[in-house]
């Protein structure tokens, strides 16, 4: 620290202040600084994840069973369940949208589901990946009782998979998650 020579102002005792003199300032005041910085930093990180998320629609809050884990519920189904009707891709509504996602690591699984699919002449408005990975067997999810005939018409086409009414899926009536037992 430089030192200046003694003036005038280093005589003040008391009074009001002259000058430009201030105190050497106090220890650990950039911390706090420091910490309201990291506060309001991730208050902002945090908040902007969330909008991202509600934006893109990635959070899903439903009181539903994991998709991923009621595999083995729908595998054990009644044996009637093979035996009721099943649609042809020439009764599948209009408005009825169709999904297919791939639960595996399997690149392109996804695409091959819905060329099958598609050939065999049903709509299908989408497909992509599922959040998780580790499907072993396809399921074919549907949100009313009313489809159910649409997604047993669905697993005979792809000739492998099981049905299940779930709401896990929103945004389609009905939802493929291709398993590792699809083959390309």
């Amino acid at each position: 620290m430089t030192r200046h020579p003694r003036d005038r102002f280093d005589d003040v005792a008391d009074g009001p202040r002259v000058g430009a003199h201030r105190g050497l300032p106090r220890r650990g005041r950039g911390w706090i600084v420091f910490a309201w910085a990291a506060l309001a930093t991730g208050v902002l990180v945090g908040g902007g994840a969330l909008g991202l998320g509600l934006l893109n629609d990635s959070f899903q809050f439903t009181g539903g069973a994991n998709p991923s884990t009621s595999a083995s519920a729908s595998a054990s189904a009644s044996p009637s369940a093979t035996q009721e009707a099943t649609a042809d891709p020439s009764s599948q509504p209009a408005d009825l949208t169709l999904t297919v996602l791939n639960g595996t690591a399997t690149t392109g699984l996804a695409a091959t589901g819905t060329a099958t699919l598609e050939s065999a002449g049903w709509q299908v408005a989408s497909d992509g990946n599922a959040s998780t990975k580790g499907a072993t067997g396809t399921i074919v999810y549907y949100q009313s009782a009313d489809q159910a005939a649409v997604a047993r018409g669905v697993v005979k086409t792809l000739g492998v998979g099981s049905v299940q009414q779930s709401a896990a899926f929103p945004n389609a009536d009905v939802t493929v998650v291709l398993g590792a037992d699809y083959a390309r």
